[in-house]
């Protein structure tokens, strides 16, 4: 029987439910190259030369084409910081330029950590469209991820997912950290969400902006908090949706993040039966139906086509629609076919979480987010400690649980440290924190402590579902956002979306 590993999770890599860019019938026949000059201290990274993206992937792992006005660049950082004049790493950015009468970048992260800001943006045209006609939108690969010294271990992220037993579990994971040593042993002690903020500052600047105006996701409010924190003076209009609080320990974001997906499942398992529901006539039938089809993989996983859709890929099937009540009939319908022997959807959105690309490659979004979080935290929780927290979130919501006792950062090649815990945003302008009430990855509770702890918070609260409170299209936080974002009025304090 093949057991999960351990992974600590933080958001999607995904924007589930968002509306993603639409093709161009073909490429444009020209490249075309632009250059924004830098100012400041611009001659530590120089200009931006702008020109056709050649390499983004879609959501599928497929190559894709960018829709127009999607451009790409790279500017150079500081392997090391301390050593601003010594090796340099390239930092992958992409932009979609304003549409419209032009305010400045709006730089987005929109989580993982270990997403593609790059791949994200091609796709998130649509869903940022409003912004777009006065901002250029702006991300990256930040450092350790894909594009940017992404972090690669081997082709071992296969055997991350699985193992045969807690022993081999732990072997395993031994044998993964040893691997991201051998092969992004250079990078590994510089990753992490302080330095990618340092590279924050140095893209604002080749940009051109004096003050960064920033859109956090997720793990992006993480980045921009240690961003506030570090350089409070430059920043702009800052938005964090979805936030989450630094300070938790590993155990402590489990036991929260277990919660909050066992009260999203509900929800999901209510919505369902309201909607005429495949899987049950009530909702603890829907419960019970899809918990049943896990529980019928770990002794027999479910062929599709050459692969197997076993239980730990089925975990993370069904979590990944569990982030947006768009995703949820997708669920419905993944289920229902796998209960008919047909496994390819849940198969599809496992890929999807774990990076899988449709030759069978990674990319790096599971080895980047193992290496991040390893360097954001100086603990490093044993088999015995990982097996304890395990047993607390089987009991809050058995899918969320693995069943392997393993952990990486137990055997990580590089000290972590907790730096990136310590926020406090003195002196910044004014930063809107969005907290979704029914957010299963980043719970709410996250919301109201980063606020506290960044001193210049002020608190959006969302009531309805969903990881992305913006991204829901509910209108009251769409215009709060924009705003904010366009105008630079701040929401009132105590601001309350209904769903």
């Amino acid at each position: 029987m093949k057991k999960p590993i351990a992974i600590f999770l933080l958001g999607a890599a995904v924007l589930a439910g968002c509306g993603t860019a639409e093709k161009p019938a073909e490429p444009p026949a020209a490249k075309n190259t632009a250059t924004t000059k830098s100012t400041g201290t611009a001659g530590k990274t120089g200009a931006v030369a702008w020109t056709q993206c050649t390499d983004l992937t879609g959501v599928d792992g497929r190559p894709t084409t960018p829709a127009s006005g999607v451009e790409c660049g790279k500017i150079q950082v500081p392997l090391d910081h301390a050593k601003p004049d010594g090796e340099k790493i390239d930092l992958a950015l992409i932009r979609v330029k304003a549409a419209g009468d032009r305010l400045g970048s709006l730089v987005f992260n929109f989580g993982g950590p270990g997403a593609s800001g790059v791949d994200t943006m091609a796709m998130a045209t649509q869903a940022f469209g409003t912004l777009g006609r006065r901002y250029d939108l702006v991300s990256f690969d930040p450092r350790g991820v894909e594009r940017s010294a992404g972090v690669k271990c081997g082709g071992q992220v296969d055997k991350l997912l699985e193992a045969e037993s807690d022993a081999d579990g732990d072997k395993l994971a031994r044998e993964f950290a040893a691997a991201c040593e051998k092969d992004s042993g250079k990078v590994l002690p510089y990753v992490g969400t302080v330095n990618a903020a340092k590279d924050l500052d140095l893209l604002r600047t080749a940009l051109g902006d004096e003050k960064l105006n920033y859109f956090g996701l997720s793990y992006g409010t993480h980045l921009g908090a240690v961003y506030a924190t570090h350089f409070p003076k430059n920043v702009g209009r800052f938005v964090l949706d979805s936030a989450f609080d630094p300070t938790v320990t590993f155990e402590e974001r489990a036991v929260t993040q277990a919660t909050g997906f066992d009260q999203a499942f509900e929800a999901f398992a209510k919505d369902c039966v309201a909607q005429s529901c495949e899987l049950g006539a009530n909702p603890a039938a829907v419960e019970s139906t899809v918990e049943k089809l896990l529980a019928g993989l770990k002794d027999k996983p479910l062929k599709v086509g050459d692969r197997e859709l076993t239980y730990g890929l089925a975990q993370l099937a069904v979590i990944t629609p569990l982030y947006a009540k768009a995703s949820w009939p997708m669920l419905e319908q993944a289920a229902a076919a796998a209960l008919k022997g047909n496994g390819t959807t849940l198969l599809t959105l496992a890929d999807a979480y774990t990076g899988r690309k449709a030759d069978g490659t990674y990319s790096t979004a599971m080895t980047s987010l193992q290496a991040i979080n390893c360097a954001d935290n100086a603990e490093r929780p044993t088999a015995a400690q990982t097996a304890q927290i395990n047993a607390k979130i089987g009991k809050i919501f058995p899918i969320l649980a693995s069943e392997s006792s393993a952990g990486v950062c137990a055997h990580w090649p590089v000290k972590g440290d907790d730096a990136a815990k310590r926020i406090d945003a003195t002196g910044s302008a004014p930063i809107v924190v969005i907290g979704g009430k029914g957010d299963p990855a980043t719970p709410y509770q996250w919301a109201t402590t980063l606020t506290r702890q960044l001193k210049t918070g002020v608190l959006v609260t969302y009531e309805g579902e969903g990881h992305g409170a913006y991204l829901t299209g509910n209108g009251c936080v769409l215009k709060a956002v924009d705003a904010y974002l366009l105008e630079g009025t701040v929401p009132a304090a105590g601001t309350t979306c209904a769903a």
